[in-house]
């Protein structure tokens, strides 16, 4: 089961990958960022943890219908964010690929140069 730490230690793995606090008011929103663009945010102290992940609308759809743990992204976009419990049900091979795809969906979206700073080849 993926926890806080791994979580956290997942995200940072990542070419460029950082964490911020950004809400003032909510100081335990962790989001990691590649690029000055989130592609993972979670509650650090909620039971259970969860993480919302960008998504391609697609697939975000079809895990959604196959996972109960996978729901539209909380206070995000629907169409392009999940937001994914961490409670132990979902494999965390599948929770690991998520966090992959987020990140590079993010990475594919920003300018060729900052793509090439990052030594990112287009998909692990």
């Amino acid at each position: 089961m993926i926890d806080a730490n791994a979580l956290r230690s997942t995200c940072l793995e990542f070419n460029g990958a950082t964490e911020e606090f950004p809400f003032p008011g909510h100081p335990d929103v962790a989001t990691f960022k590649v690029g000055g663009k989130i592609f993972a945010l979670t509650t650090v102290d909620a039971v259970p943890l969860s993480v919302s992940l960008k998504c391609d609308p697609e697939e975000a759809e079809r895990l959604r219908a196959t996972h109960p743990e996978v729901v539209p992204g909380y206070h995000l976009n629907k169409r392009h964010w999940n937001t994914v419990s961490l409670s132990g049900d979902l494999p965390d091979r599948l929770v690991l690929d998520m966090i992959e795809d987020s990140y590079d969906l993010v990475v594919a979206s920003l300018p060729r140069a900052q793509r090439l700073l990052l030594d990112w080849p287009g998909g692990r």
